[in-house]
């Protein structure tokens, strides 16, 4: 039975991995310290004999006993509300943190996929983003705490390999979706159905004429499997090139819930992409990947996942306390 290690194992892609590795027949250990992940999105594994949890900063030294075989990187805060909150904790997993894995990696000779972004790209200036694309990223701004860590991310996770013949893959995540995401994480999808669900209006940062492309986690999940199992070192674009307007977008959520809000409008914030669409060509070629569930199919069944969550839930207004991890 061959032995992965999946970072930030309780949150919302990485707990999706967890249950795809698990059904593969994989033993899997799955390491998160909480800071933005939640402990009842692996309960359902918490007694499968195949799994094993160690709660863990990996931007501390990292010891894994025995042998492994793969090491999945997805432990990072992911939205904007997080990682403005804790910067610096963002940059350390970035960095830190992937440098501590790429040296199990190396000394496990065992293959490292990491969570890269479609950050990378910042606000492009190429439509849709082919991995080619260098980007256009402000290095000193907000954002850049996250945009710049996961640049730095895959440097280092080629120069392992360049330098040390580690066997790396990388994969650039673009906006997803499904069951398990914070209500309140500040994403757009989380954000309009709570606001639905509460009876509040859908509010739009700036024009709402910025597009974004929503893949459902099912098939980020498929693409990020194909891609760990291929032989190709360099960035892969994951994610569903459907691309909608953020306007258009709130149309779709009040249509899906039945609601009658109205959509107000409030300044967009510094540095947020206008337009976000992968380039999936290398995807389609490489891994016969694309994307197969409909924004439509996917967006109910996310809309069904929120509604059953507990009206404590539905009205907790901060989700995340982050006074413990602040200092350090």
């Amino acid at each position: 039975m061959k032995r992965v290690l999946i970072t930030g194992a309780a949150g919302f892609l990485g707990s999706h991995l967890c249950d795809r590795f698990i059904k593969e027949g994989y033993s899997v250990i799955g390491m998160d310290n909480f800071i933005t992940g939640d402990k009842k999105n692996i309960d359902q594994l918490q007694n499968n004999p195949h799994f094993e949890f160690i709660e863990h900063d990996v931007s501390e030294f990292v010891e894994i006993e025995g042998e492994l075989d793969y090491i999945l990187h997805f432990a990072s805060p992911a939205s904007p509300i997080d990682y403005l909150k804790i910067p610096i904790q963002t940059l350390k997993v970035g960095s830190l943190g992937t440098h501590n894995l790429l040296g199990v990696a190396k000394a496990k000779k065992a293959r490292m996929l990491i969570a890269s972004t479609s950050e990378v790209y910042g606000d492009p200036l190429v439509h849709p983003q082919t991995e080619d694309y260098y980007g256009n990223v402000n290095t000193i701004g907000p954002r850049g705490v996250y945009d710049e860590a996961k640049r730095f991310q895959e440097s280092i996770t080629m120069a392992y390999h360049r330098f040390h013949g580690v066997e790396t893959r990388i994969v650039r995540i673009f906006n997803t979706y499904g069951p398990r995401m914070r209500l309140n994480d500040g994403r757009v999808i989380p954000a309009f159905m709570g606001q639905a669900l509460r009876g509040e209006d859908l509010t739009i940062f700036g024009d709402g004429m910025q597009t974004r492309s929503f893949c459902y986690v099912d098939d980020q999940v498929e693409g990020i499997y194909r891609l760990l199992l291929s032989d190709y070192v360099e960035p892969v674009n994951i994610g569903n090139p459907h691309e909608i307007t953020i306007k258009d977008f709130a149309e779709e959520i009040i249509k899906l819930t039945g609601t009658t809000q109205k959509v107000i409008y409030k300044d967009l914030p510094v540095n947020d992409p206008m337009q976000r669409q992968p380039d999936i060509t290398l995807a389609k070629k490489l891994l016969g990947w694309e994307p197969k569930v409909d924004r439509a199919e996917g967006m109910k069944i996310t809309f069904d996942y929120f509604k059953s969550l507990s009206e404590a839930e539905l009205y907790k207004s901060e989700h995340k306390d982050f006074s413990g991890y602040i200092n350090k």
